[in-house]
């Protein structure tokens, strides 16, 4: 433990205020030892003595007990109020953030402890992750790294990593990439800043799909850049309303955040001609393509462009879990130099055990089989969704196409067409423990159409139509008030 002598007086006085300090903002907790006395008082160059006044007096004043033979440990019960002992903001007016900053915060989902009926969207289901066979992976990179007494990583990523998610997703979604085009990410979040750091200047503008994907507006706004709102419709970005001046545009072509439909082929060309006529950057974040329940898949932006104009982005949170924070980007080959320098700057690089296990479970076959088992476990879950809402509220809700990914998205309707009776049922099913998602959380126009967004992914199928029943109500229920019936 720190504590700092000014001067010689009243030594045993200054120890004991520090020490009460500490307790009182919880530093030292409850049934922690104190540092014995001669090994503090010598640490502190001070007579031994000193040190035991300053513990005599915290055990006389209530802060701390003495046991004979053992030491002396914080009391465990009945401790003083704190009164004034506890952090204080400056005097002064001290540092301030950028005046940018005052307009940010993180997407905030509903916060529900450990909600009932879990519709949040972006969760897979951790319950059925295949822990016993990830553990060894890692305990034997964690061996390996400790006997190799390995140093700092490669910025680009782990080298065996790169060759697998190469070959992976050149397998499972054409695209065009090797090794060397890899960079590992922290996750999705980290591949976006790195791309504004190296592509964009303060006041450029930057198009994102309006509704969309709510965290990936703040990397470009931290930069400094001006976030524009594009209208997405049933074949998904709408070219011709991307602004003038637009440097780059982010967008999830495979299966649109949060609607679900992917972008026509059409509509694909245009955005791609679009970038080769201003010079712009495509961003394509392919972010849950893994888990597809129907229809042909959907070629990636990366693997139809032929100029150099698409950063490619995806990461293991969906397939895997959230918390391993590991992603990965694929850009053109001017821009992997600027991009490994700035994954440097930011955080030198992924943690390496993590990336080698990844190897090793992406390689084996593991991922591969446990992506096989997950189809089959969200596709059903996926159904169960669809069909309690197209079977038992077809006057409330209007399902958007989507045969995807870990959520889906219905237009509401009737008295729930209006955004505030919607927002209102929302925070009633929430209050009876339903985590759930509203259009209008992940919409930047004001007068977007109202809707819920149901994730699937982390709430089982028998669960699923009665946490729908709380956010609609039963169907039953509805029916007989439609009919006048009290």
């Amino acid at each position: 433990m720190h504590v700092s002598l000014d001067g010689q007086r009243d030594l045993s006085g200054q120890i004991y205020r520090q020490l009460r300090t500490a307790i009182h903002e919880g530093l030292l907790r409850p049934g922690d030892p104190l540092p014995p006395t001669r090994e503090l008082s010598r640490r502190l160059a001070v007579a031994r003595n000193t040190v035991a006044v300053a513990y005599d007096r915290l055990v006389a004043e209530g802060y701390a007990d003495s046991r004979v033979g053992s030491g002396t440990y914080v009391r465990t019960t009945g401790l003083p109020a704190s009164g004034s002992e506890s952090a204080t903001e400056p005097s002064g007016p001290g540092l301030r953030p950028r005046a940018l900053w005052a307009g940010l915060s993180p997407w905030a989902p509903p916060q529900i402890r450990a909600p009932t009926h879990d519709f949040r969207v972006g969760l897979p289901d951790a319950r059925l992750f295949p822990y016993d066979t990830w553990r060894p992976l890692m305990a034997r990179e964690l061996r390996l790294s400790a006997a190799a007494a390995a140093g700092y990583g490669d910025p680009a990523g782990h080298a065996g990593l790169r060759a697998a998610v190469a070959r992976r997703i050149g397998l499972s979604r054409g695209v065009r990439a090797g090794p060397r085009d890899m960079l590992v990410t922290t996750g999705t979040q980290q591949a976006l800043d790195l791309v504004g750091r190296v592509l964009l200047e303060p006041g450029d503008r930057v198009a994102v799909e309006d509704p969309g994907y709510p965290p990936a507006r703040l990397p470009f706004l931290a930069q400094g850049a001006e976030v524009c709102g594009v209208p997405v419709d049933a074949e998904g970005l709408l070219v011709e309303a991307i602004p003038p001046g637009t440097r780059a545009v982010y967008v999830t072509p495979a299966h649109q955040f949060p609607l679900g439909m992917p972008m026509s082929l059409r509509r694909r060309t245009a955005l791609l001609q679009w970038a080769r006529r201003h010079g712009a950057a495509v961003i394509e974040d392919d972010y849950d393509s893994e888990f597809r329940f129907g229809g042909r898949p959907v070629e990636t932006l990366q693997s139809l462009d032929r100029d150099g104009h698409v950063i490619y982005v995806g990461s293991f949170s969906k397939v895997m879990l959230p918390s391993l924070r590991i992603g990965f980007l694929v850009a053109p080959t001017p821009l992997r130099t600027a991009l490994r320098t700035a994954k440097y700057t930011v955080d030198w690089h992924t943690a390496v055990p993590a990336q080698a296990a990844l190897a090793r479970f992406v390689d084996d076959g593991l991922l591969a089989r446990h992506v096989r088992r997950m189809q089959h476990t969200y596709a059903a879950r996926h159904q169960a969704v669809t069909r309690a809402l197209a079977g038992q509220y077809p006057d409330l809700a209007e399902l958007v196409p989507s045969a995807a990914g870990l959520h889906v998205t219905a237009y509401t309707r009737g008295h729930l067409a209006d955004p505030d009776a919607l927002a209102d049922q929302a925070a009633l099913a929430r209050a009876s423990g339903v985590a759930v998602h509203t259009l209008a959380e992940v919409a930047a126009d004001p007068f977007a159409r109202p809707g819920l967004v149901l994730g699937y992914g982390s709430i089982s199928a028998p669960d699923i139509e009665p946490g729908l029943h709380r956010v609609l109500g039963p169907p039953e229920v509805r029916s007989w008030a439609g009919a006048g019936i009290e």
